[in-house]
């Protein structure tokens, strides 16, 4: 019998922002004897169970990555597919998403995103602007060290125009700059597919987090391993590079 996760869950210690790594569409849907974009597809199915389970414990921040900057260089008909079926769920989730209160949003270099998939991004973050639920994050034309490259360049400049002084630049200046600004770091990162690295993900933000892995292909991945991965991240203890006592008196 399939153990109950959900119901370990300390409702008042989950996470309030979670980061995940979806990998394994590609190999899932070589297993099966099926092209990659057959996996992207049924990736699809494997997002819209965590996203409404996650919404479901009381997640507020949800970020997906959904495609790196490093994934430009995957095979042109692998891309054009991806990006036809980025539009086409989008497109389709919104209601949802309204429905479950959910609002969208997104962060990466989003201006080398195809026309028509950044104008169906933009219609569904302003259709969902008014909710007040979770935040659901995707990661698209994203990598951290593009990130922190362009943080660095946007102080630069303020520095260059004489706005700042280079001692002045603190960390919570350049975490100012990032692309998640507004959000709290992620207390939790998981990466499915059994790979056991960050892949350029959110580096600055998971100096703290804690790192999840499963070796389920992405495709595979229920809402029940995401309540799986919250009970053993529950059952950690976060020092933030204090040690156990320190943790007591704070």
């Amino acid at each position: 019998m399939a153990m109950d996760f959900k119901a370990q869950i300390d409702k008042k210690r989950v996470p309030v922002h979670i980061a995940i790594i979806m990998d394994g569409n590609g190999r899932w849907a070589k297993k099966q004897g099926r092209l990659r974009t057959f996996g992207h597809k049924i990736g699809v199915k494997a997002v819209r169970e965590t996203v409404e389970g996650a919404s479901e414990i009381g997640v507020k921040f949800l970020t997906m990555y959904t495609f790196s900057t490093e994934n430009w260089k995957r095979p042109a008909t692998e891309i054009k597919a991806l990006m036809e079926l980025l539009v086409k769920s989008i497109h389709k989730e919104t209601p949802t998403l309204n429905q479950n209160n959910i609002r969208l949003q997104a962060i990466g270099n989003l201006d080398q995103l195809p026309e028509k998939a950044r104008l169906q991004l933009q219609k569904s973050i302003d259709e969902t602007s008014q909710n007040t639920g979770m935040h659901l994050i995707l990661a698209l034309s994203y990598s951290a060290r593009w990130e922190i490259l362009h943080a660095t360049r946007q102080l630069a400049a303020k520095v260059a125009r004489g706005e700042l002084n280079p001692n002045d630049i603190s960390e919570e200046l350049f975490q100012a700059e990032l692309c998640t600004a507004q959000y709290p770091d992620p207390e939790l990162l998981i990466r499915t597919s059994g790979e056991l690295r960050i892949s350029n993900y959110l580096l600055w933000q998971i100096a703290y987090s804690e790192l999840y892995f499963t070796p389920k292909l992405w495709p595979d991945f229920t809402r029940e391993d995401l309540f799986e991965a919250i009970v053993n991240y529950q059952q950690r203890e976060r020092r933030f590079g204090l040690v156990s006592d320190q943790m007591l008196v704070h």
